[in-house]
């Protein structure tokens, strides 16, 4: 079955642009001519997938510098790991269908996407993970809504760490 985000013509309850618009991140069509709402699914968590050159270092260094629990570890090449309500599944290349390659290549460690941990006081939690050898991409940068900086796991994959304005 294939999707498509905004239904044909004439499909929709309404039928107008205001309300396709509206509803476009939610609303879908299947081929079969069915619509569904997505938010009615029940899509069982979200997770963030990390691919990784060395899972034991990753998971190290998110369970030792950033207070994260193993969940599941079933074999080398992959961990899931938990923090509140954020699962993170590291994968070695390879390993499992997240690092086997897709018509845009091979998936590899790195890159720009990231997720985001907000901390109290952002100068301390830096010079705390400083003090345990992490490395940073750049320094602390103050934007409209706060203070952040790119932290690097060991394959390069980045977390953004966040001090919001105090109201």
């Amino acid at each position: 079955m294939s999707l498509s985000v905004l239904p044909a013509l004439g499909t929709h309850p309404t039928d107008t642009i205001a309300y396709r618009y509206a509803t476009a991140p939610y609303r879908f069509h299947c081929d079969a001519g069915d619509e569904y709402d997505a938010r009615e699914i029940d899509m069982g968590g979200t997770s963030v997938r990390y691919l990784v050159d060395d899972v034991d270092a990753a998971v190290d260094f998110y369970t030792t510098l950033l207070g994260f629990e193993v969940q599941m570890r079933p074999g080398p090449g992959f961990a899931a790991l938990e923090r509140d309500d954020l699962r993170l599944l590291l994968n070695a290349p390879g390993s499992g269908g997240a690092g086997q390659s897709t018509p845009r290549g091979i998936p590899e460690p790195g890159g720009w996407n990231r997720f985001q941990l907000e901390v109290d006081d952002l100068a301390a939690t830096v010079q705390h993970l400083r003090d345990q050898h992490a490395r940073f991409d750049g320094e602390i940068i103050t934007g409209k809504g706060g203070q952040q900086i790119l932290l690097m796991d060991p394959a390069g994959n980045l977390i953004e760490l966040f001090e919001p304005f105090s109201a």
